[in-house]
């Protein structure tokens, strides 16, 4: 695997004016290493590295680069395709979708964050910045957990020493030990963040706010530890109880106004607007209806709303015998039949493809809901209960929309796994591989049988990972093999991960 193609937007002209001047003079001092990304600013480099990792988790602008979008979106029936079935939505996603966003997440965002983090990090050097080095830190191991989530067993320990040491067959690590380290390298990064500190530069997720750094560091460790719960639950048990057990030292999220979001800009500035947008709006692509399994779980069966966010969801059909009213496309079917839906379906909701809507990274709903599972799994010993959290999570997420739970609403919850988990993926709408992920580990919400026409690859069965790159096959064969190995199953997609209860 080469991670020393390093790819910047913002420096390319800076690069290409050192070039021009290099015909005339100063070619010495050029020569000796222009691709020295240790001479960009890390203002410059942290905000290019967070975009593209988010761009690739939400949707990417380029087909067969979507991994949220034509991977998590559909294997949790959020969405549905109405034509190019066969580019996600019958469970075998194309192999250019797991070769370019491999690439991608390592060459374009890995290894800019661990400039940052170097840049910033050395006291000897005039950037040096513990705050900012925190932050890169924090982006770095986020990216990471996507990524184990996604394949399983991947280069983690020697996976951005290419560039340094010339490395370029790292060895890859366990799932396992990967979640024992982002964790002790999220705690250290959220022990470093000082709010009295130096100011973090080009923040485009929380505008130098070092709280909200901390807030976000500590949210993403319970998430993380939720996760390996089932696994490790003594370790889950004690980074609950440390972080709940002293919330001035270990701050989360506390409202919708803290939580974890990439605010888009116009896309006249350097691209910079929401992938959504592009794909749906500016390149008017209307391949993705909602899906019946959603539309099902939110309406009364007749079209008709019987829970309001599925209306910021979902827009109306605009053809059709339900044309006015909410309604599904089938998940799986040949593309001759699923066609229809185009018009006679619901698309994805308006507020979703705005230029500059938000992707978000992690919300305080969330994080709610991972705190009811928790409460109901026993992890720590104290706080609320179960049902007071999962009421909280529902409320939160409702409120995130500006939309008012309706009447009896959270009443009729009871406060079990598979209620936490479905309430859980109604609220993670457009965050298609998380849900992808915890719907991996739990097995909820329940998907619905088949529909006879549907084509189903992969044993009818939703992925369980993504197969690793051939490039990988041909550059760093042994340490695949024993990748392979590690996973406990073979390079396909029916191989559980580590963390699947």
């Amino acid at each position: 695997m080469k991670i020393n193609n390093i790819k910047f937007s913002a420096w390319a002209l800076l690069l290409l004016l050192m070039g021009a001047s290099a015909c005339t003079d100063g070619f010495e001092e050029l020569n000796t290493n222009p691709n020295d990304p240790v001479d960009v600013p890390a203002d410059v480099i942290f905000p290019y590295g967070i975009r593209e990792a988010v761009d690739r988790i939400h949707g990417h602008r380029t087909r067969l680069e979507r991994l949220g979008l034509d991977g998590g979106m559909l294997w949790v029936q959020y969405f549905a395709r109405n034509q190019y079935t066969n580019e996600g939505d019958t469970y075998n996603p194309d192999a250019s979708m797991r070769n370019n966003n491999w690439k991608g997440f390592y060459n374009e965002s890995l290894i800019n964050l661990q400039t940052v983090i170097d840049i910033t990090g050395d006291p000897e050097g005039t950037a040096y910045n513990e705050n900012f080095q925190a932050a890169g830190i924090i982006m770095r191991e986020y990216l990471f957990s996507v990524i184990t989530d996604t394949w399983g067993a991947i280069p983690y320990t020697e996976a951005l020493e290419g560039s340094k040491s010339g490395n370029l067959v790292p060895a890859y690590d366990s799932q396992e030990s990967i979640y024992t380290s982002m964790l002790e390298n999220l705690k250290t990064a959220a022990d470093m963040l000082d709010p009295a500190g130096d100011a973090i530069r080009g923040d485009i997720l929380f505008g130098g706010d070092v709280t909200r750094w901390q807030k976000f560091a500590n949210s993403l460790r319970l998430r993380l530890a939720n996760r390996q719960a089932a696994k490790k639950p003594a370790e889950a048990s004690k980074v609950f109880g440390e972080i709940l057990g002293d919330p001035s030292s270990y701050p989360v999220f506390t409202s919708n106004d803290d939580f974890a979001i990439l605010n888009h800009e116009s896309r006249l500035n350097d691209n910079n607007n929401n992938a959504w947008h592009e794909i749906m709006v500016v390149d008017g692509r209307e391949d993705w209806s909602i899906s019946s399994t959603l539309i099902d779980a939110m309406t009364d069966g007749e079209g008709n709303a019987t829970d309001p966010r599925i209306t910021v969801y979902a827009e109306p059909a605009a053809t059709g015998e339900m044309a006015g009213k909410l309604a599904g496309a089938i998940n799986g079917l040949p593309e001759s039949i699923a066609s229809v839906y185009i018009n006679s379906a619901s698309r994805p909701g308006k507020w979703f493809s705005q230029e500059k809507a938000p992707f978000f990274i992690m919300t305080y709903s969330e994080l709610l809901f991972v705190l009811a599972e928790a409460a109901l799994d026993g992890d720590y010993t104290t706080g609320l209960s179960a049902k007071e959290y999962l009421d909280m999570a529902v409320e939160a997420s409702f409120d995130q929309y500006d939309l008012t739970v309706p009447d009896g609403y959270t009443a009729s919850l009871v406060a079990d796994k598979e209620t936490i988990m479905t309430e859980k993926w109604k609220a993670m709408f457009s965050q298609g591989l998380e849900a992808w992920t915890e719907y991996r580990r739990t097995g909820f919400p329940v998907l619905p049988d088949a529909d006879t026409r549907a084509i189903f690859e992969n044993s009818g069965q939703v992925p369980t990972r993504l197969r690793y790159p051939e490039l990988e096959y041909s550059l760093n064969a042994a340490n695949l093999e024993a990748a392979i190995g590690l996973n406990g199953g073979p390079d396909d997609k029916l191989t559980k991960l580590w963390w699947a209860e």
